[in-house]
């Protein structure tokens, strides 16, 4: 198994490569397990670079179903993941009206619960991912309008 710290924007990721077929690789980013496709590959995927700061990280799409979020609209707000981690409980379904200071969810990370409240009064526009979801750093959890 590779192990790695790539350093994203600043971030500090400890990425495990456990292995390699194809374009699909098995591997953990922060102790969160991951099935990614790598776009581009070349015929030796293996043989991959240790550099640790990367400028422009290359295109993996997790196998996790991920709803994009819907073209920006000068009023929606996106709630974004603070850290990697699973997604425990979804407190709020889609056209709730929430309040500042609102549990909208559970994430779990570093095997702490997390709770992610509402910053804004408004109504949950959208909700991208769900219940046992894994995200990464900055993925659109939710968007407020």
């Amino acid at each position: 198994m590779k192990k790695y710290i790539v350093k994203i924007h600043g971030s500090e990721y400890a990425v495990k490569i456990k292995s390699v077929e194809g374009k699909k690789a098995q591997l953990t980013i922060n102790d969160v397990p991951y099935e990614v496709e790598v776009d581009g590959l070349t015929t030796n995927p293996t043989r991959m670079s240790t550099k640790t700061d990367i400028k422009q990280p290359p295109v993996m799409q997790s196998n996790v179903p991920v709803t994009k979020p819907a073209a920006s609209t000068s009023s929606a707000y996106p709630i974004k993941s603070p850290l990697p981690g699973v997604i425990l409980e979804m407190a709020v379904r889609e056209g709730d009206a929430v309040k500042q200071g609102q549990l909208l969810l559970v994430l779990e990370a570093m095997k702490m619960e997390n709770n992610i409240e509402s910053d804004r009064d408004g109504v949950i526009e959208r909700i991208n991912l769900h219940k046992g979801d894994s995200v990464l750093e900055g993925d659109v959890l939710l968007t407020i309008k």
